[in-house]
Formats: structure tokens, C-alpha cells, sequence
């Protein structure tokens, strides 16, 4: 479970619990490869110790920010449906939240591209009855299953009526 069970009220229940798609690591794992193979080069072609240790630092620093700091973006997301509300977490040092309750959800849809079908994730697009609009989550790790799921509970929450389509 991705979701602290401190954050449900009594009769709660979980449907859904994920966090984004590993896909958002990959471009930071690719950044940590050239990053490395830049210092083995610094370390193979340069002589001189001190180039090579401020070239190592320069990398260490630029992999915090461009590898560790997405990792640790990406692990504390958090999307959660439960049999009443979407719940989503997010954000290292400063959390943001971000509750609707089922209630107030008038359209759920899903959206795909070619890498998202290879992959195996989407983007959920979620249309509430505030000013919000849309809330869009992107990269949720089996899309069309969440949006099915959602809809079951929109259904049964709206006495059987149609509420949502199907996404493109």
C-alpha cells in the first residue's frame, strides 16, 4: 500500500493504490549513465587530481539533481481511489495533496500514446463538478483497469446511471 491508513476516515476502504510508472525513472537512469561514462573520461584522459576530483564533484551534484531528486519525487507519489474519494500525494520536502470525493467526479477518461501502450500505463483523466476541470495523473501503471474500477464505483455510487466513457 502507497497510502498511509492514517489518512482514510472510518469505513474507507482502498480499490486503488499506486504510485506513477517506473517510465518516469528512465530518463533519469539514462542521465546517470552519460554522467558516469563523463567521469570515467574525465578520469581516463585527465591527469591532473584536482580536475579529475572537481569533475567528479560537479557530476556528483548534477546527479542529486537530475537522478536522486527525480527518484525521490517519483517514490513519494502517491494516487489512491478509494470507495469514496481520489486521493493523490506528492512532493519531497513540501507535500501537496489533492482529495475529490466520488460524488463530485462527472467524467473519467484515459488517454495513451504508443510508448504509454508498450509500457503498459496512461494518463487518467478525471473531469470533477468544481472549478478544477480536469485532473489529470499521468504514467498510472495499468490505466485502463483503474479507469474500469473508477467507473464501477461511479456506477454504483450514482444508482446505475452512466456517468463516464470510455477513454481514446
Amino acid at each position: 500500500m502507497v497510502i498511509s491508513s492514517k489518512l482514510l476516515n472510518p469505513g474507507e476502504e482502498i480499490v486503488v493504490s499506486t504510485r506513477t510508472h517506473a517510465k518516469a525513472l528512465l530518463l533519469p537512469l539514462a542521465t546517470l549513465v552519460v554522467l558516469l561514462a563523463l567521469g570515467v573520461l574525465a578520469q581516463t584522459f585527465v591527469d591532473q587530481g584536482t580536475v579529475t576530483l572537481v569533475v567528479w564533484v560537479v557530476l556528483a551534484l548534477l546527479a542529486v539533481w537530475r537522478v536522486v531528486w527525480p527518484f525521490l519525487e517519483w517514490l513519494t507519489a502517491s494516487y489512491t481511489i478509494t470507495n469514496r474519494r481520489l486521493i493523490t500525494r506528492h512532493g519531497v520536502i513540501t507535500r501537496r495533496g489533492h482529495d475529490i470525493p466520488l460524488g463530485r467526479i462527472s467524467d473519467v477518461a484515459y488517454e495513451r500514446d504508443l510508448i504509454d501502450r508498450m509500457l503498459g500505463c496512461g494518463t487518467l483523466v478525471i473531469s470533477d463538478a468544481s472549478t478544477n476541470g480536469q485532473v489529470l495523473i499521468y504514467d498510472i501503471p495499468r490505466v485502463e483497469d483503474t479507469q474500469r474500477r473508477l467507473n464501477h464505483l461511479l456506477h454504483g455510487l450514482h444508482g446505475g446511471e452512466t456517468r463516464t466513457h470510455e477513454g481514446h
